[in-house]
């Protein structure tokens, strides 16, 4: 199912700083696990997601560094900060508030 880029925008830095939580990944490696893990119901392109991923390293939720891949060329990993860390606990419990409340107002009717 294809949903509206307005309902999916709004999670996405918290799925991100899920993704991160559990370890370091580059860009391509975000793209694939947020598909992968949603049963590819959120599927970004490059161009979406790192204008969210520069965002987040700017407010200091995420931070970079680059390693050498395999083939010799550059790969840029990113990392949760500790204050991306306190953003995500405190952005679960807003959406756990959110969904539980739209459930209660919408749920069970088509």
């Amino acid at each position: 199912m294809k949903f509206d880029k307005s309902m999916t925008s709004v999670g996405t830095s918290l799925l991100i700083l899920h993704l991160l939580e559990v370890r370091d990944m580059y860009g391509y490696q975000i793209i694939s696990e947020l598909s992968a893990q949603s049963c590819n119901v959120f599927e970004f392109q490059e161009g979406t997601l790192y204008p969210v991923l520069h965002s987040m390293q700017k407010d200091g939720y995420i931070d970079s560094y680059a390693v050498k891949a395999e083939n010799g060329r550059m790969r840029k990993y990113y990392k949760i900060t500790e204050r991306g860390k306190r953003q995500l606990h405190t952005k679960k419990k807003e959406w756990r508030a959110f969904s539980a409340a739209m459930e209660q107002m919408i749920g069970g009717r088509a």
